[in-house]
């Protein structure tokens, strides 16, 4: 059975934007497209007027949701079989369901809700830090989401947590015809940020040296021909957040890994991928590591 992209709507502009991009990526998968809404019943109870009295308003307002999200998706990609689903429960427990049989969940990077004004709404941010499946929260702006830019970029963490990242991000690449950005940063030790003597370069070397291992390590786990896809290797020296930021500003999409906790129903997201969910410009995937 193929699994499908699922698409998590709720009505709002980022749902909607995450739909737009979910229904592409289906097609160049070659996958089906599922849409879910999921909500408490009662958060829409007495917040409509003037409709059915023999149907509730917020079966009403579900209903009208799926069915305008399926025909945007069709409209988009006419080629991708579109199912929907009504869920009457708790968003991040319906969703966490969903990630179980799915090849990749989509969300928008903010949501309804008293804090909707957050840089991440808390069912995108909970659910990429739990999920089993590839996770992408859709950032950057409107206009630039669909232009297609020409890479995905890499983040190469620790290179036990990097392998599942790397066949992702390679065959995003390889779908979307596009380059491959393999990037890590290294940072010397704090004595050498200042002038330093030429005795000192052969740290800075072995700090280049070991960040462009880690790179390579990565992408020896990918399992597919390297040449299929161009790929470009970046050792910066720097920090993560800020080189990642600059990195994948813009780019078609940006890649991270996560390492699931031992003994724990949790991904270790780690405080540079929380960095790129809430700031970053472009799309983000948060790929789960095996242990």
């Amino acid at each position: 059975m193929e699994l499908p992209v699922v698409a998590g709507v709720d009505g709002s502009e980022g749902s909607l934007r995450a739909l737009d991009w979910a229904a592409p990526e289906a097609a160049r998968r070659g996958l089906p497209l599922r849409i879910v809404h999921a909500s408490v019943w009662e958060h829409y109870e007495g917040v409509r007027s003037g409709l059915p009295a023999d149907r509730p308003s917020e079966q009403v307002y579900a209903e009208s949701l799926v069915a305008m999200s399926e025909e945007r998706a069709r409209s988009l990609s006419p080629e991708v079989k579109v199912t929907t689903d009504i869920r009457p429960e708790e968003p991040v427990t319906a969703l966490l369901e969903e990630a179980e049989d799915a090849a990749l969940l989509v969300l928008g990077s903010r949501g309804h809700g008293p804090v909707s004004g957050m840089l991440l709404g808390s069912v995108s941010l909970s659910v990429a830090a739990r999920a089993r499946c590839p996770v992408v929260v859709v950032r950057g702006r409107e206009s630039e989401e669909q232009a297609g830019h020409g890479r995905v970029v890499l983040g190469v963490g620790d290179s036990s947590a990097s392998g599942a990242a790397a066949r992702f991000a390679f065959r995003e690449a390889r779908s979307r015809g596009c380059e491959l950005v393999a990037v890590r940063a290294w940072h010397s030790p704090r004595h050498l940020a200042l002038p330093h003597p030429a005795s000192d370069s052969g740290q800075l070397t072995a700090g280049q040296r070991q960040a462009d291992e880690y790179v390579d390590s990565a992408l020896s786990h990918v399992g597919e021909d390297l040449t299929k896809v161009t790929v470009r290797r970046k050792a910066v020296r720097g920090t993560a957040h800020q080189t990642l930021l600059e990195t994948a500003g813009p780019a078609d999409l940006l890649v991270v890994g996560a390492r699931r906790r031992h003994g724990a129903f949790g991904l270790q997201l780690g405080g540079v991928n929380h960095a790129m969910l809430h700031y970053a410009s472009c799309p983000v995937a948060i790929v789960p590591e095996r242990e």
